[in-house]
């Protein structure tokens, strides 16, 4: 692990002095990262107070071993339990300036497409140091963890927590390499009805289960689409994320098509929303959650 922490280092340090003028010429003792949206944050000491503008943002401190270092949160900044008793300064599309500001923090982490641009752009005003990250794959995941612990001076914690995800992550690819590929649509929403492509973390756990997504190569993330092209595509599979994973009438206006082949088998799927929409390392548990769900289908 020491020697994967020296060499991540060495290649943090030689990236920052390519892509940031003013890191050329910083001590040796800075601790210099690029973020998600291409910027590079430079601080000299590890940061001690933290905020984090979304949950999954909240999350991914706790994971680095960081969560110590946390003074605030957003609403829904759920987990660990821990994360609950943090102040909450708003939600992540409108921040609550002034309460952030009084908590004084040494580091932003935000959310690159989740929080409002303009305040943002205050934030930036205000001399905060901020670091944007939304991870896109499983890799970015474990990659954002290893960033955010060296902005905290937690890399033994959070390098060793991205290390056990990768692992997690690999263990359930292999398992699942020669799986029976099954068709699934993945329902984000029911009203407007909303799904994901591949782009999307979802649509890789999916695939990483063997699952084919109906809708994989949509142009846009989080798609809207009509009840006409769910039924054109005929998944064997429709899922939707809900609290606990509990069943709940999400999936019932699907029981209006009996012909459809997901509702024919009685292939009609909850999953715990909260794992499986935040790109944070619970990710693994949705994976094998969705991995036997799809089992149970394919038995079927």
């Amino acid at each position: 692990m020491r020697s994967r922490w020296l060499s991540f280092n060495i290649a943090l340090g030689l990236m920052a002095a390519l892509t940031h003028p003013l890191v050329a010429s910083a001590s040796e003792t800075q601790r210099c990262v690029t973020d998600d949206g291409g910027h590079t944050l430079c601080l000299s000491t590890p940061a001690k107070r933290i905020a984090t503008l979304s949950p999954g943002a909240t999350e991914l401190m706790f994971a680095a071993g960081a969560g110590h270092k946390v003074v605030a949160g957003v609403n829904h900044s759920d987990y660990p339990p821990a994360a609950r008793k943090l102040p909450l300064v708003g939600n992540h599309t409108r921040i609550d300036v002034e309460a952030l500001l009084a908590l004084k923090p040494d580091l932003v982490v935000t959310w690159v497409t989740g929080n409002p641009p303009a305040q943002m752009e205050l934030l930036q005003e205000l001399g905060l140091p901020m670091f944007a990250i939304e991870p896109r794959t499983f890799e970015g995941v474990s990659d954002v963890i290893e960033r955010l612990s060296v902005l905290a001076g937690t890399e033994p914690q959070g390098f060793a927590e991205a290390e056990r995800f990768r692992m997690g992550i690999a263990a359930i690819a292999e398992q699942y390499r020669h799986a029976e590929p099954i068709s699934v649509f993945y329902q984000v929403w029911e009203t407007p009805l909303m799904t994901i492509n591949n782009e999307h973390l979802i649509g890789k756990v999916l695939q990483l289960c063997g699952g084919v997504n109906v809708f994989a190569d949509m142009p846009r993330l989080v798609p809207r689409i009509s009840p006409e092209v769910v039924l054109q595509a005929d998944p064997h599979v429709i899922l939707t994320g809900s609290v606990e994973g509990s069943s709940d009438e999400q999936l019932d206006h699907w029981k209006n098509y009996p012909k459809m082949s997901a509702v024919a088998k009685n292939n009609l799927f909850f999953t715990p929303a909260s794992p499986i929409s935040r790109p944070t390392p619970r990710l693994l548990e949705a994976s094998r959650d969705i991995c036997q769900t799809l089992d149970i289908a394919r038995a079927r």
